[in-house]
């Protein structure tokens, strides 16, 4: 973390005490070849508080995690990226969103799976449990 005041003008002094910035370093396997590489992105995060270094990585980790366990399951698995909804969309976000906190309230940790187990029993169809 650094003093935002040298890099910015002083404009934005009253708004930003400080700006962070975060190397990750990730790997990447390929699986026809099982050989590793890896890749380094570098983001910059403006703050209004001046919080110390483990403070500052716990909440970019806590954000990755609602990103992780939240919009990437609804835009992948739910696939509302690729919904061709025009009407009404936020409603039918919410029904997604509902069926995930069904889903997370009874324990699934895979949503994909229980989904693909769910479509499989007939049982299941028009009852009202989950899993």
């Amino acid at each position: 973390m650094f003093e935002a005041a040298h890099r910015l003008g002083p404009e934005w002094e009253d708004a930003i005490a400080a700006v962070v910035r975060v190397t990750r370093l990730t790997w990447h396997r390929n699986t026809a070849s099982a050989l590793w590489r890896n890749t380094e992105d570098v983001s910059y995060y403006a703050a209004q508080i001046r919080l110390p270094a483990a403070e500052v990585a716990a909440a970019i980790r806590g954000h990755w995690g609602i990103e992780n366990r939240n919009h990437h399951v609804r835009d992948v698995t739910l696939s509302e990226d690729a919904s061709r909804i025009r009407i009404r969309p936020t409603q039918f976000a919410r029904l997604r969103s509902m069926a995930l906190n069904i889903l997370r309230a009874n324990g699934v940790n895979n949503v994909r799976q229980a989904l693909y187990e769910n479509a499989l029993n007939l049982t299941n169809i028009l009852s009202y449990r989950v899993l």
